[in-house]
């Protein structure tokens, strides 16, 4: 045991014992003041490839890191049972909306979908930790804006945002309804300048 990095032995043993995702400081405040962040980043780059392979690998999901076991393993794992959470597709809509927008306001997801959403929409999804609340935009009213978390990245299989797939591969997937092409029309900069006209002019909420 001489021989291994007693910096890399410890990292491995705080995110094996952590049960969420670590980010850099997180892992450098149980391993020591004394280490840096570089020292633990070569630490993590060790660990991951030591693991590349295994049952068990070490991966990164917006610079948080955790140990999951291998993707050709999961079926392994997995048991038949039923969903205990099924999303509408409201709520489908709403997280595609916030993950490519993100942040973004309640009034803005709805100038987008064309539709109002009940407040239970946005509920849902933060109850499933896929989305979070993430400030408030400096605009008169100061509206809350959401945006994605970790645990989102994670249940999807994503490093991070820009592994999200593009327009043209939503395409060719067939993936594509009036929805998704009203998206990919409008961008951010065609969002109303006035959120409350969005609200008042959206159809019933869902």
């Amino acid at each position: 045991m001489s021989g291994i990095d007693p910096t890399v032995r410890a990292v491995e043993a705080v995110l094996f014992a952590s049960p969420e995702p670590m980010g850099i400081d997180s892992i450098r405040a149980h391993v020591g003041v004394g280490q840096r962040g570089g020292d633990i980043r070569s630490a993590l780059e060790t660990l991951e490839a030591q693991y590349r392979g295994r049952g068990i690998v070490l991966v990164r999901r917006a610079d948080r890191w955790h140990f999951q076991t291998a993707p050709d393993l999961a079926h392994l794992l997995r048991r038949d049972r039923e969903e205990t959470r099924r999303l509408s597709r409201a709520a489908i809509e709403t997280l595609a909306i916030i993950a490519y927008h993100e942040p973004v306001s309640r009034a803005e997801i709805e100038a987008i979908r064309g539709v109002a959403i009940s407040k239970g929409t946005l509920d849902v999804l933060m109850e499933a930790g896929w989305v979070r609340p993430a400030g408030r935009r400096e605009v008169p009213g100061r509206p809350l804006i959401y945006a994605t978390t970790p645990a989102f990245l994670q249940h999807f299989g994503l490093t991070s945002r820009r592994d999200l797939p593009g327009i043209e591969d939503l395409r060719a997937a067939g993936l594509l309804d009036p929805v998704d092409l009203a998206l990919e029309r409008m961008g951010d900069d065609d969002l109303p300048d006035n959120p409350a006209e969005s609200q008042g002019e959206a159809r019933k909420a869902d």
